[in-house]
């Protein structure tokens, strides 16, 4: 059974709460769900309706090495409307999906939240990553959020999983209905770690205000 992670709870992914080996990690999945917000019904939803705002969330990986920061921004591209030296190095977004080892990498760029499951996808051969790589760290902002005036407040199940090789689930963390989530575009959701030869994985649900990750990422990058 999955275990339902809390705000700072660590598991190893390796094991389940008996200590053993039960999952595949040759490939992980991290996977990260939300819901559209409901059009508003009924008679104010006559006279004032029409359709919501889409809320485009979009999952980030940041791989970290032995020091907790980006080695390797890449090239350069246009991020937000400013130039950022981000394609082709060891941050995976929606401009760079594909990380260059091919060992982690994003399915596509989900920009309504529309269906059951996961929206979007960063998928992780574990146990291909080089060792220079000691952390993944998974960041989720809301496309534009500020400009269109929306936060994770008024987000509905919104989640991030692990999912083994096989599809296994091996955690889960939900924040749906965390009022501290009101105001906030941005979220360091989760991190996979190595830990005496083994990954583990830690639920952080650490908001904010900014809706690029470009912002977040400046505390990772070398100076």
């Amino acid at each position: 059974m999955a275990i339902n992670l809390q705000k700072g709870q660590t598991i190893d992914l390796r094991k389940n709460d008996r200590g053993e080996s039960v999952y595949d990690l040759s490939q992980v999945t991290i996977g990260l769900g939300w819901d559209v917000r409901q059009k508003q019904s009924g008679f104010f939803g006559k006279i004032f309706g029409g359709k919501e705002e889409e809320y485009d969330l979009d999952a980030v990986a940041f791989l970290l090495d032995s020091n907790g920061k980006v080695a390797d921004l890449g090239r350069t591209a246009a991020v937000g409307g400013r130039n950022v030296a981000l394609y082709g190095g060891d941050v995976i977004y929606f401009n760079s999906m594909r990380h260059p080892s091919g060992n982690i990498w994003l399915t596509g760029d989900n920009r309504t939240g529309a269906g059951d499951g996961d929206d979007e996808q960063i998928i992780v051969q574990l146990d291909k990553l080089d060792q220079k790589y000691q952390k993944i760290l998974f960041v989720v902002t809301i496309y534009q959020g500020r400009q269109n005036n929306q936060h994770f407040g008024m987000v509905d199940n919104a989640f991030i999983r692990a999912v083994d090789a096989r599809g296994k689930e091996i955690t889960k963390y939900s924040l749906s209905g965390d009022a501290s989530m009101n105001g906030m575009c941005s979220m360091v959701f989760a991190e996979a770690y190595r830990h005496n030869g083994d990954w583990k994985f830690r639920a952080l649900g650490e908001p904010g205000q900014t809706d690029n990750f470009v912002d977040i990422l400046a505390k990772y990058a070398y100076k």
